[in-house]
């Protein structure tokens, strides 16, 4: 590809920035014409006596250049005006060779070389006077001292004061195998038009229409259009890219998937090109949602505070590409949960003591922002029934009345921590089997709030909660009644209480990250619980405020990376989270897990060792969130998802061990957060 601009240039640019003034095209914007000479022909130039040729060989860079046959009664001046502004600085370079080579701008500064062998760059600064408006540049050889060439001519700084503007409506009008035609709308004042492939100036027509040839058979070129006149070049046009015809094969795989921007209601995307394609389909999960012929689409019609999930394909004559890896994106408009940007979550007991002593609402420190009541239990494991009690007397001596207990709630809410009952737990057993379950599930724990005046509801179903029938193969449209019967539920608490309701889980990887390797819904002979949150967190995920799995209890879980991990090390939690993140397919479905958003996201770790199997210190919990909301050591691991700086945050368990334990946890953790981007 012909550069146009070198880095001497644009080093000599940048020096001379402050010095350029008015308006036009940026510094460092070429106005020349035809610079590279790769249109073939000469025009704009001018060149006197019929002694400029443009040549194949030899070129500096391209597949064109400038020869001009100097000969013993002409220099072979060739020569183009542009526009400029009064008192500006100018840099005007070319690549030239042979004997006795200038360079310069008629009636002011030049430079030359005596003898160039090969292709040597020559530069001439100058600046123009108070009242002009136009340049002449030219080279040329010497009399008698045979041919010479020149390559790559650039004049860099703004253009003349009325340029043209851009041309509109560039569109692709046909295409064989080895050709391309455009076509575009006039531009007032244009005397002419250059069409591009990047830096390469590719045709310089006079009217509106351009076909490009010698094109390869099934392949792919982006063109912009800018238009010129005597006092400058416009800006780009928009692009347009087509493909020539002879494809034999379906094009590959499209690269490069971003969400290039949201509203509240739309998902822009952006792709890189795939060789041979005449056209692309964005698909979420299978539905067809858009068929560009560009590499670009704008998803509208979305819901606000909504997140998706896309993927895209390549299609010609001969087929369809397989589907790109895909990205998540999240429409705006979404509610502000009142907590900080990264929080802090934990779990006290409120309704036993296990080993690490009782610990009273008021005494919770102000670090805590999710303070998570465990637990609610059913009075049965299919009752639906949730009961809630403090701590017995008998269990925890120095537990608090119950009315000293709501006002330290009232007291943590005055300021902004969000106090939730978790549901569950190791012994708490819910399954919600029949439609009067569910419906005594509402009204036992909305009696449980109502008295305690709690922000909302964590739900942390364990052991054998929830599982999926065989046949349940779609999680976004299950069946089995355990998992449809919660979804229900907690739609409806979410409806009555309202925006402001907090909603949180913390599943085990067992129910979520292992979908990616087996699924209960079409595994066999594996465990029906596999992956079983999947359903429930994709139902809910516009209403979700945290997911903090539990990076503990755990055994190795496959990875986007195609391997093991164990608990224990950041690597763990790295690759854990970045599955949560960037979504990922779910075993046997042939559909896709849509990530989350950053600020839905959490991990939970043991607060100590004796809380939990997979407890890792604080060096290791914070080289993790380096990785996932810096990007920075991430040891080897690549982010799948990207990046998340609006991470939620961390949870543990529990309050109750972490005080056990001298605070190590919350001392070490919260002000590493606040100081998280």
């Amino acid at each position: 590809m012909k550069k146009l601009v070198t880095a001497t240039v644009l080093a000599a640019a940048v020096l001379l920035a402050p010095v350029l003034t008015g308006a036009g095209p940026a510094l460092a914007a070429n106005l020349l014409g035809n610079p590279g000479f790769e249109t073939g022909t000469l025009a704009p130039w001018s060149c006197t006596g019929g002694l400029g040729t443009v040549v194949s060989t030899p070129v500096h860079s391209g597949t064109r250049a400038l020869s001009g046959a100097a000969s013993t009664s002409d220099n072979a001046k060739c020569t183009q005006t542009v526009g400029v502004q009064a008192n500006t600085a100018y840099v005007l370079t070319a690549w030239v060779r042979g004997n006795y080579v200038y360079l310069g701008v008629t009636g002011g500064a030049s430079t030359w070389t005596p003898s160039a062998t090969t292709y040597t760059l020559l530069t001439v600064n100058f600046t123009t006077s108070a009242s002009q408006t136009s340049v002449q540049v030219y080279t040329h050889g010497w009399y008698g001292q045979g041919t010479y060439y020149a390559d790559d001519i650039s004049l860099d700084g703004p253009g003349g004061a009325n340029p043209p503007a851009a041309p509109t409506g560039l569109a692709v009008t046909g295409t064989t195998n080895t050709s391309i035609s455009l076509a575009w709308n006039a531009s007032t004042g244009a005397t002419g038009y250059r069409v591009y492939e990047g830096t390469t100036v590719v045709s310089s027509p006079a009217g509106t229409t351009a076909t490009i040839g010698g094109l390869a058979t099934c392949s792919t070129h982006t063109y912009v259009v800018r238009a010129f006149n005597g006092n400058g070049e416009s800006v780009s046009s928009n692009s347009v890219t087509a493909t020539t015809g002879g494809c034999t094969t379906a094009p590959p795989t499209p690269t490069g998937l971003n969400v290039t921007g949201t509203t509240n209601s739309s998902i822009s995307l952006a792709w890189n090109s795939s060789t041979g394609a005449t056209s692309y389909r964005v698909y979420e999960g299978s539905a067809l949602v858009a068929s560009p012929t560009g590499t670009s689409a704008t998803i509208g019609g979305l819901a606000a505070c909504s997140t998706h999930s896309y993927a895209v394909s390549a299609v010609n004559a001969s087929g369809e590409s397989a589907r790109s890896a895909p990205v998540s994106g999240t429409t705006g408009g979404c509610t502000n949960p009142g907590l900080p940007r990264h929080a802090l979550i934990g779990y006290l007991h409120a309704s036993f003591a296990n080993g690490s002593g009782y610990l009273r609402m008021a005494d919770v420190p102000a670090e805590w922002d999710i303070i998570n009541l465990a637990f609610g239990e059913p009075t049965s494991v299919t009752s639906g029934d949730i009961r809630f009690r403090l701590c017995p007397v008998a269990e925890c001596p120095s537990v608090e009345t119950e009315a000293q207990f709501i006002t330290a709630i009232r007291a943590k809410q005055a300021q902004g921590k969000k106090v939730l009952l978790s549901i569950g737990g190791q012994n708490g057993q819910v399954q919600l089997t029949s439609a009067g379950a569910r419906d005594t599930f509402v009204s036992s724990v909305s009696a449980i709030i109502d008295r305690y005046g709690l922000n909302g509801l964590d739900i942390d179903f364990e052991g054998h909660s929830l599982f999926l029938n065989a046949g349940d193969n779609d999680f976004r449209a299950p069946t089995t009644p355990v998992i449809v019967n919660l979804i229900s539920a907690l739609r409806t608490l979410k409806a009555r209480y309202g925006a402001g309701f907090v909603l949180t889980m913390a599943p085990e990887t067992f129910f979520v990250q292992l979908g990616y390797q087996f699924y209960g819904g079409n595994c066999g002979g594996c465990d029906r619980r596999a992956g079983s949150y999947l359903p429930v967190i994709y139902a809910m995920r516009n209403d979700l405020t945290v997911l903090h799995v539990q990076d503990y209890n755990s055994g190795p879980i496959f990875g986007l990376d195609n391997q093991y991990h164990t608990m224990g090390g950041a690597d763990f939690h790295i690759a854990m989270t970045d599955m949560v993140k960037a979504g990922f397919p779910v075993a046997g479905t042939g559909l896709t897990f849509p990530g989350l958003r950053p600020d839905q996201i959490a991990f939970g770790t043991p607060a100590a060792v004796s809380a939990g199997n997979g407890y890792t210190s604080p060096a290791v919990v914070q080289q993790a969130l380096n990785c996932l909301a810096r990007g920075t050591n991430c040891g080897g691991y690549t982010l799948r998802g990207g990046t998340s700086p609006a991470i939620r945050g961390l949870m543990t368990w529990s309050i109750n061990w972490d005080r056990y334990y001298g605070w190590e946890f919350m001392n070490s953790h919260e002000p590493f957060l606040n100081g998280l981007p």
